[in-house]
């Protein structure tokens, strides 16, 4: 009898097991995934780290575990394609190797964040020592824009490393990215001061080596330089350009005309010759005497993203979040907000096995809540906007591993 018992576990723990297909499922959430025009309640399943169905309904028995997330919203995980996370503890390292970057496993998943992009924190010769440092000991997907001078943004701005165009090298900067594709998006410009374009155009040269696209962190110089010819007659289709909504009037051309309160016209032009507009919100780059009216207008942001450092963190900006809630307020619809943290984001940094829960890809997954009450949004000007809706991340799930759960849902109860 007891071999007879021993008998019926074992074809009951092999039935079970071989009912069980998955190993994650998530029930009862709305899901938004842009790629697959998906904006509807569906449940989303997970086996060895990829996304094994999507549907209506999945039968609880064929997961290992089931997490409800009622009332919540499924998105893919969150790209931010302009954060700082080369952190060191090199004294002149500033946003490269220094103090103002930050490690980005303790700012990405709690935000639902998968994938950060640094944006120019490493040049060509100390790409490797970032690799080493934050790339190969992070879980977060680290990516990055390489800096077109081959010093990264090390020092203050105004140092010769960021200033002497002798650092910067469009052939050593596309051997660089060519050589670590599998981590380099594109290359960065930021920071030059001086009033002409050859950091914008040996920084396309360098894209055009590599067959990447740039992105441009654009201004600082007296007398300021034309926006219109940068985005006209300079930067390529799908060339990135950053902190859009930004007003450093003395240095920089802004978007908006703030005596008529209007956008410019030739913007929407760049925007249909397939220049990408990118938010890099930032500690100081970003304004909604700029945003709104752009917004307005017609111009939403392709990509939502944070400028993430230690300046950017603890002011207006806070976290990726807090961004998107922001753009919310103005009257980005929720989806397009989604997208443009997400599906958007991936296709503009050519990883488009990224950013979307569609089966077979990698469970890189954020769980939202959409909070209701009254929250207060303000720029670098301290001018304020509140909103009845905001973000926060409920759960981050990473190659299907959970990595972030806010309240323990994925946890049984226990005790009283």
């Amino acid at each position: 009898m007891k071999y007879i018992l021993v008998f019926l576990n074992l074809i009951l723990a092999v039935c079970t097991g071989s009912a069980q297909e998955y190993t994650l499922l998530l029930k009862g959430g709305t899901l938004i995934d842009p790629k697959n025009n998906i904006n509807t309640m569906m449940d989303v399943a997970v086996k060895e780290g990829v996304i094994a169905e999507v549907g209506r309904n999945i039968p609880p028995s064929k997961a290992k575990q089931v997490i409800d997330i009622s009332g919540l919203y499924i998105t893919p995980g969150l790209i931010d394609i302009h954060g700082h996370v080369f952190a060191g503890t090199t004294p002149e390292g500033d946003l490269s190797d220094g103090f103002s970057s930050l490690h980005p496993d303790g700012y990405t998943f709690r935000v639902g964040v998968t994938t950060i992009v640094d944006a120019g924190g490493p040049g060509a010769a100390n790409f490797e020592i970032f690799k080493k440092n934050i790339i190969d000991r992070s879980r977060t997907r680290v990516l990055a824009f390489l800096n077109i001078s081959s010093a990264g943004m090390k020092g203050h701005e105004y140092t010769e490393y960021q200033q002497d165009v002798k650092y910067f090298d469009a052939q050593l900067a596309a051997e660089t990215a060519k050589k670590y594709k599998d981590y380099i998006v594109g290359i960065k410009v930021a920071h030059f001061h001086s009033p002409d374009f050859i950091a914008v155009d040996r920084t396309v040269e360098a894209g055009r080596l590599a067959n990447m696209p740039i992105m441009v962190d654009f201004g600082g110089s007296k007398p300021r330089l034309s926006i219109e010819e940068l985005f006209m007659k300079r930067m390529r289709p799908g060339d990135i350009f950053t902190h859009v909504y930004g007003e450093l009037l003395e240095t920089k051309e802004a978007i908006v005309d703030i005596e008529t309160n209007t956008l410019k016209p030739f913007v929407l032009k760049a925007r249909d010759r397939g220049i990408i507009f990118d938010v890099g919100h930032g500690g100081a780059s970003f304004r909604y005497s700029q945003a709104i009216p752009a917004l307005k207008a017609g111009l939403y942001p392709h990509t939502i993203s944070t400028d993430l450092h230690t300046g950017s963190m603890n002011a207006a900006m806070k976290d990726m979040l807090n961004v998107m809630s922001k753009f919310m307020t103005m009257g980005m619809p929720l989806p397009e907000v989604i997208k443009a943290s997400t599906w958007k984001s991936a296709q503009v940094i050519n990883r488009e096995e990224l950013g979307h829960l569609s089966v077979g890809a990698v469970a890189d997954i954020a769980v939202l809540n959409l909070k209701k009450g009254k929250f207060g949004f303000y720029d670098v000007t301290r001018y304020k906007q509140v909103g009845s809706e905001k973000l926060e991340c409920e759960m981050t799930i990473k190659g299907g591993n959970i990595v972030y759960d806010l309240n323990a849902i994925a946890i049984p109860a226990t005790g009283k």
